[in-house]
This record gives C-alpha cells, sequence and structure tokens, in this order.
C-alpha cells in the first residue's frame, strides 16, 4: 500500500510541470489569437509559452510583444482596427488609404500616438505610382499586392509628398481619406464630430452643454426650429455652442470632387475665397439666411467652449491655452486631453478582448491601460499587449 501511495505521489509530481507548461501554452495561444488574428506556429508559440511560464511577472508582456511581430497584426488587426475611422459609414471593410497606412506605420514605429491628430506624418509604401493628393491608387496598390506593411511602410511627410502648406498640415485629419469623408459638402462639423467620435470616444451628445454661451453659432442654425426658440435653447445650443467655435479650424478645407472613389483632393484656401472675400471657405455661409444675425466665419481662429461647465472632465491640458488658429493647433488640443488617452485604452480592450469592459475589474483595468499608456510616451502597442495579457486566461 505504501508503494502504491509513493507511486502515485512521484507520478502528480511528474505531472505538474507538465499541466503548468500546458496552460502557459493555452495563454500564448490566446495572445497571439487576439493580436495577430491567426495562430502562432510552433516555434513561436514554444518561446511565448516559455516566456510566460519562466517570468509570470513581465513574460506574458514579453510573449504579447512577441505575437507583435507577426505581419498579420499590421495587416489585418491594426488596419481593422483603424480602418473603421477614416469614413462615415465607419466600415472595417473599407479599402487601404493613406489615414489608415499612416496609423499603423505610427504604431510600428511606436511614435507618441498623440501626433496623428497634429504632426506631419504621413506613410507610403513601395508600389507605384507614388501616393498623390489626388488618387487613393498607391494604398489601393498595396493592397491588391497583399504588401507586407509591417516591412513595405515609411515615413514620408504630407508637405513633401502632397505638397500641402505647412499651416495646413494636422496628421490624419488632413490626410487625403479623411478630407474626403469628412471636408466632402457640409459645414466642416463632420471632421470634428468623427474625431470626437474615433479619437475621444464621445459622440455630441456625450458633450452636449446647454450652459455654454452661443455667440458663436453660424446663420445655418435656426433659432426657432418649427417656429419654437425652445427647441434651440434646450437642444440645438447643446451641442452648437461647443462645436462651433471648434469647427471653426477647418474654415480653410474643403473636398473637390466624389465622396466615393480614388479621385479627387483636399483642397486649403491660402487666398480669399470669392464666396466670403476672405480665406474661409464658402460652405460656412450655407443656409445663412436661417438665422442672419448669426455668427459669420471670419478666420479660421478657434477656441474650447469645453474647458468649462461639465466638459471640463475631459480632462484638458492645463499647459494649453484652450484657443488657437488652424486645425493643428485643435488636433494638439484634443489629443492631449485624458480623454484621449483613455479612449485609446478602450478601443484597444475592446479590438483585443473582443467585448466591451463590464465590471469593476475591467473599469480598473482600463485605468492601469491608460495609465501605463501616457507613462510609456504614448506607445500604442504597450495599450495592445497590456489587454492581451490581461484577457489571456489563467
Amino acid at each position: 500500500m505504501q508503494c502504491y501511495r509513493g507511486s502515485v505521489l512521484v507520478g502528480l509530481m511528474l505531472l505538474l510541470p507538465l499541466t503548468g507548461n500546458a496552460n502557459s501554452r493555452d495563454q500564448a495561444q490566446r495572445i497571439h489569437n487576439r493580436l495577430a488574428g491567426v495562430p502562432a506556429d510552433a516555434a513561436t508559440l514554444q518561446t511565448m509559452a516559455d516566456l510566460i511560464s519562466s517570468n509570470p511577472a513581465s513574460g506574458p508582456h514579453a510573449a504579447a510583444e512577441l505575437a507583435m511581430e507577426h505581419p498579420a497584426f499590421y495587416n489585418v488587426t491594426l488596419k481593422q482596427f483603424a480602418t473603421p475611422w477614416t469614413n462615415e459609414n465607419r466600415d472595417v471593410f473599407a479599402p487601404l488609404n493613406d489615414y489608415t497606412a499612416t496609423v499603423i506605420g505610427a504604431i510600428r514605429d511606436d511614435v507618441d500616438f498623440r501626433q496623428i491628430l497634429y504632426a506631419d506624418l504621413l506613410y507610403v509604401g513601395d508600389v507605384s505610382p507614388a501616393a498623390a493628393a489626388d488618387s487613393n491608387e498607391h494604398y489601393r496598390n498595396l493592397e491588391s499586392r497583399h504588401a507586407n506593411l509591417k516591412e513595405v511602410l515609411t515615413p514620408s511627410s504630407q508637405i513633401s509628398q502632397y505638397g500641402i502648406p505647412a499651416e495646413a498640415v494636422a496628421g490624419v485629419l488632413t490626410s487625403r481619406a479623411a478630407a474626403q469623408a469628412f471636408f466632402y459638402a457640409g459645414t466642416n462639423r463632420a471632421m470634428l464630430r468623427f474625431t470626437l467620435m474615433n479619437h475621444m470616444c464621445r459622440d455630441l451628445e456625450q458633450v452636449k452643454d446647454t450652459s455654454r454661451p452661443s455667440d458663436r453659432i453660424r446663420q445655418d442654425v435656426s433659432r426657432s426650429p418649427g417656429g419654437d426658440s425652445r427647441i434651440f435653447r434646450n437642444n440645438c445650443i447643446g451641442c452648437h455652442s461647443g462645436m462651433d467655435p471648434l469647427a471653426q479650424a477647418f474654415a480653410y478645407y474643403d473636398w473637390e470632387g466624389e465622396q466615393q472613389g480614388d479621385d479627387g483632393r483636399m483642397v486649403y484656401n491660402t487666398s480669399n475665397d470669392p464666396d466670403t472675400g476672405t480665406r474661409v471657405q464658402g460652405k460656412y455661409l450655407i443656409n445663412s439666411n436661417n438665422f442672419p444675425w448669426g455668427y459669420i466665419t471670419p478666420n479660421d481662429s478657434w477656441d474650447n467652449y469645453w474647458r468649462e461647465g461639465p466638459n471640463a472632465n475631459l480632462g484638458w491640458d492645463p499647459n494649453l491655452s484652450g484657443s488657437g488658429n488652424g486645425a493643428a493647433s485643435l488636433g494638439r488640443e484634443l489629443a492631449q486631453s485624458d480623454v484621449f488617452s483613455s479612449c485609446q485604452a478602450e478601443k484597444v480592450f475592446q479590438a483585443v478582448c473582443l467585448r466591451k469592459p463590464a465590471d469593476s475589474d475591467d473599469t480598473a483595468q482600463l485605468a492601469s491601460m491608460t495609465s501605463h499608456f501616457k507613462n510609456d510616451n504614448y506607445r500604442m502597442k504597450t495599450l495592445f499587449a497590456d489587454a492581451a495579457v490581461y484577457c489571456m486566461g489563467d
């Protein structure tokens, strides 16, 4: 009987390392699948499992960093992550374009991610024709040839590649794809709205504040919709009082061409527009008879009225003035807010864990990820690694 018990104990002791190794392999596989979207090869999987089992504190993060070396992290995961930001329908399957490619390149190169809203960033590939301000053919060709985006994307600039004036450049906000989607027709308010949605995780209803001054609301907004001024005071003003002073940053921009397809280009006024007599695009006078006494946009000077009132809790940078001229300074205002950072954490969590945060543990994880992101020079791969480790399972 004693010999039998001893044999059982020895057998159990031999099984313990194998059980631990199996768990680490499962975790490694989950990390790789979530980040790259494809199974790891045998050698990579074993290396990741060894990293996890040898050092439970830092090993899982090292394994996640290794998984992000797979080309599919760039060609699939990041493309699907960024593409919805580039079109009004938020279509994940839209063709590759300069906006998406620039986000992918910036993440690969560990660029301070705040810069995507204000710096002169543009990533191009190695196919013909070259990236051009009036065509998306370059990026369509990259995609049709199944180019390895991890390898082929190289940093360039909108100034040199597109000939855009330096004062007009504002990261992905002035990418060709963003201009086509959000400067097309309309009143350029779409650029602000979709930037808030895509990079601050807030639609206009979520920043609605009827306590802000209405002095910058344009002429096209009726002060008595349907003959009832209460609708304006209790509804319209809530969005427009903050939105219109910010959207003024885009006053010199327009899109020339169709909203769909490969042709067309962004237009930036460097001289006076015939419709306004200033550099402001004529679209800023659309429906000016709705309320002729409304605000007439004179230039691209913007002010952030949301720095006061309930939207002060978005965490605006106290080192910035809250006002400026042009899209780049507005992009910096948005990117250096606390909510920009927490939004990136939230988006990555959903992309990697395949669900929205659901409980107090998830909320705490988002706060930890946001802090880690800020303290690691706003490196996006840090967020992806944190999320993958959190959701790798026990």
